[in-house]
């Protein structure tokens, strides 16, 4: 890419393209959800145990086609003067998204390390330590979740123990492909075509914090302590971005959506046994201590390993605070930078909340 003579523009113009090539992708996956939404209901009955799995089973399926098949669609309407836009494209952007996925034997014990590592020294710590010290988080979830509720998608959580531990399984592990494919496997990624790689991080874990800050909106939420979205926002906005770091810097989607399932599950878990009256010590004893006993091993074991992690990804972190040379920023453009990801990242989490 040239050196633009004008950042301010340039800054702007990258962020105003993607973000159209996004609402085209957020689009096609609306109509392409639209099946399960109104066949579903029509072929099995909503009160079904096997309804709602099949539910989230059918999302996944539906944006792994959706998402490669609009960027494929976008890349061919794309107008000459957004692709001068985009830093570097050495493939079609559906084929970049789809190799995210791509698993090898040279490369699989690998990428399910990283999963495992960030189970164990990110996921399993950051629950742990918010159920122990704010208590009323799993009464918070009971109620926003509302499993009761007519239209709610959470009635797994009122079944029997072994109903549920199925239904867990299959829902989280299709949440958590969902999630990363949305958020890191399309966001984050294709963001990175067309500016600086920290702006995609920054921007779409914001928008990732947003979805879960977003729990303020539900009807059960009214009247609830505030403090509790807020913690939620602030602990996935870090999560992702070290979750986007990772597929930004090592090309693979497998880890984090192994380590966000998992955590899913045991959290879900924390859940369950609160709604049926079992106290969080319950789960402390059993599950999480020696889960976190497991962390202190493996983060001894990988001490050269995560320091290098480490030290690599606050560089990247730091350098989203500096100018960005690319495109010959000075001090007030490089605020532009930012205040422009933070906005978009908003601009993209209302449109998501309206389509999806």
């Amino acid at each position: 890419m040239r050196r633009p003579k004008n950042p301010l523009k340039t800054i702007f113009n990258q962020r105003i393209h993607y973000f159209f090539e996004v609402l085209i992708i957020f689009l096609g996956i609306f109509i392409f959800m639209l099946i399960p939404a109104v066949l579903l209901p029509l072929l099995i009955d909503s009160s079904s145990v096997i309804f709602e799995p099949l539910f989230f089973v059918l999302r996944v399926v539906i944006i792994i086609v959706a998402i490669p098949l609009f960027l494929y669609l976008s890349n061919i309407i794309m107008p000459s003067q957004r692709k001068e836009l985009i830093l570097e494209e050495d493939i079609s952007p559906s084929k970049n998204f789809l190799n995210l996925f791509n698993i090898t034997k040279k490369n699989f014990k690998y990428q399910l390390l990283y999963g495992i590592l960030l189970l164990f020294l990110v996921f399993i710590p950051l629950d742990f330590f918010t159920y122990l010290f704010l208590p009323d988080m799993l009464s918070y979830l009971s109620i926003v979740m509302d499993p009761t509720a007519e239209y709610s998608y959470n009635s797994y959580f009122m079944e029997s123990y072994y109903v549920f531990l199925l239904s867990v399984i299959i829902i989280q592990i299709s949440v958590s492909i969902y999630e990363e494919t949305l958020t890191r496997g399309f966001l984050a990624n294709r963001g990175s075509d067309y500016f600086n790689k920290m702006s995609a991080v920054i921007m779409t874990s914001f928008f990732f914090g947003l979805g879960h800050f977003g729990y303020i909106f539900t009807k059960p939420s009214i009247g609830l302590p505030i403090i509790f979205p807020i913690i939620f926002f602030f602990q996935t906005f870090l999560v992702g971005i070290i979750l986007a770091m990772l597929v930004l810097r090592r090309r693979w989607i497998f880890p984090v959506i192994f380590a966000h399932a998992v955590n899913n599950i045991i959290s879900a878990h924390s859940i369950w046994n609160f709604i049926h009256g079992n106290d969080f010590s319950l789960m402390s004893y059993i599950v999480y201590i020696p889960l976190l006993i497991i962390s202190i091993f493996l983060f001894v074991w990988q001490f050269s390993r995560i320091k290098e992690s480490l030290s690599t990804g606050f560089k990247e972190f730091i350098s989203y605070f500096k100018k960005d040379n690319e495109i010959g920023e000075d001090s007030l453009e490089r605020i532009f930078r930012i205040v422009m990801d933070f906005l978009f990242g908003l601009i993209i989490f209302i449109i998501g909340v309206i389509i999806l």
